[in-house]
């Protein structure tokens, strides 16, 4: 089983920068709606898996990303394709909805 990719400060860039679209998840551990996103992201982890990157950056423990993109609510995903936002997406929403700002990327 695939899980999300841990995204720091320190590696955020490399990861972001891949050759795959990247969903970054900023969610912090007292965050409720992020406990409700998070075994989202969790499965979409396994569906994308070798197509897709997904991510978690911790927002209390990464806060040079987090203010880099101006996250001031979380849950926040972001979508990066060659290292650019190409979606975005605040507040809970249904797996459906990021699965296909992934799969729009994947075209």
């Amino acid at each position: 089983m695939s899980k999300p990719v841990e995204i720091t400060d320190s590696n955020f860039e490399e990861i972001i920068n891949s050759d795959k679209p990247v969903l970054v998840d900023f969610w912090a551990e007292w965050c409720g709606p992020c406990k409700m996103i998070g075994p989202l992201v969790e499965e979409l982890a396994n569906e994308f898996e070798g197509k897709a990157i997904i991510g978690k950056v911790d927002v209390d423990t990464n806060p040079e990303v987090s203010a880099k993109f101006g996250i001031r609510s979380i849950p926040t995903l972001l979508v990066f394709k060659g290292g650019e936002i190409v979606d975005k997406q605040v507040g809970a929403v249904p797996k459906s909805v990021l699965s296909e700002k992934i799969e729009a990327q994947l075209a």
